[in-house]
């Protein structure tokens, strides 16, 4: 690892563990990647399991947010008629994509991912700003792909699970 690499790990790394939210180090076992992070976002309740990765060679950081379908909200998706499934995930691809984040969609897993990347400034650093704001742009987009999901199974699972739900009941505030 290069002294600009170690460099950007570090800043990296103090940026999440500033705000309290750095969980792991990913083990990098992959010979694509320098180095990665699993951190929450926000902080408290509603946090949402992220990484971030720097893959090798390249002069930029990737922020990702995987995201696995509930099993109620399986079922519920599978009992819309219609092709009532497709539309969701052609929905979320619309979302993603006006959104311009990076996305990948598994529709026989019922899964997706959430992406965006940042390229470093030529000193190979970033500002924190900017590191948020991917941050933000990827979580906001994560938490209004399970508002449409929400909207997509009502009344096709109990009311009280999607008020329970972590998104409907909460502001996104990042320090709530």
């Amino acid at each position: 690892m290069t002294d600009s690499e170690s460099n950007i790990k570090l800043l990296i790394q103090d940026y999440l563990l500033d705000e309290g939210l750095l969980r792991n180090k990913i083990p990098i076992d992959d010979k694509k990647l320098e180095f990665g992070f699993q951190f929450i976002f926000p902080p408290g309740p509603i946090a949402q399991k992220m990484v971030v990765i720097k893959p090798k060679n390249k002069d930029l950081i990737i922020i990702s947010n995987p995201i696995q379908i509930a099993p109620q909200q399986v079922d519920a998706l599978n009992a819309l008629e219609e092709n009532g499934k497709i539309y969701f995930f052609m929905a979320i691809r619309k979302f993603f994509l006006a959104k311009d984040v990076f996305f990948r969609i598994d529709t026989q897993n019922f899964r997706y991912e959430i992406s965006d990347q940042i390229f470093l400034k030529r000193d190979g650093t970033i500002s924190k700003n900017s590191f948020f704001k991917s941050i933000r742009k990827v979580f906001t987009c994560s938490a209004y792909s399970n508002m449409i999901l929400n909207e997509y199974c009502s009344g096709k699972i109990k009311p009280e699970d999607i008020t329970k739900s972590k998104d409907f009941t909460s502001d996104f505030s990042l320090y709530s």
